[in-house]
């Protein structure tokens, strides 16, 4: 009656142990950052786990598709990528947004602040070891909002321009009222944390 007693316990003991190593492995695991490297534009950056990329800038009234933030019709350059907060929609949209121009104009006029909009004065910041000339700029219309922490550099023969911005509609002309997917804060501070993930590639 002891010895099967024991074989019970020492059964029970075993089975148990290989549920929990089976719990265990299933259970949900954090997702890890990736690096993302564009040899081409002479860059890299880490994609944060809660955000995902996209290639186009096409997803904002106010900011519409073009390659930086408040760029005029005569100025030319590319859109290369987007990271987007992940729950981004159309009352509160978050992306770290960089762009690209390489061609004289661009380089030209790459430091210069928007004429529309509300900017900021402008400062000098550094961004993994690159001079930048950083400015904060808003506009607003139809109940649309845009809210840029913009950065500038010419670096390597580019003008790089890297835009944090938050658009998107004023909750309150819903009705009821639409709740954001996330804070603007939080927003703000998730896209400059990503931002600490960039760096230039040797040789550009």
């Amino acid at each position: 009656m002891l010895r099967t007693t024991s074989f019970l316990l020492l059964l029970l003991v075993l089975v148990a142990s290989c549920s929990r190593h089976e719990d265990a492995s299933n259970a949900p695991q954090p997702t890890p950052t990736s690096p993302l490297v564009d040899a081409a534009h002479g860059f890299a950056i880490t994609v944060p786990h809660d955000m995902h990329v996209r290639r186009d800038f096409r997803r904002s009234y106010l900011a519409n598709a073009a390659w930086k933030a408040f760029a005029g019709d005569d100025s030319h350059g590319t859109p290369v990528l987007a990271l987007v907060l992940d729950g981004s929609n159309n009352i509160t949209a978050a992306e770290l947004r960089i762009g690209i121009g390489d061609d004289a104009s661009a380089k030209a006029h790459c430091l210069d602040a928007p004429s529309s909009g509300v900017p900021a004065q402008a400062s000098q910041v550094t961004l993994a070891g690159v001079p930048f000339t950083r400015f904060h700029a808003a506009d607003a219309a139809m109940s649309h909002y845009l809210d840029v922490d913009a950065y500038r550099a010419v670096h390597a023969g580019r003008c790089y321009a890297i835009d944090l911005l938050i658009t998107g509609t004023r909750p309150e002309v819903y009705d009821p009222p639409a709740k954001p997917p996330f804070a603007q804060d939080d927003a703000r501070r998730r896209l400059r944390e990503a931002l600490t993930g960039l760096r230039f590639l040797p040789g550009g």
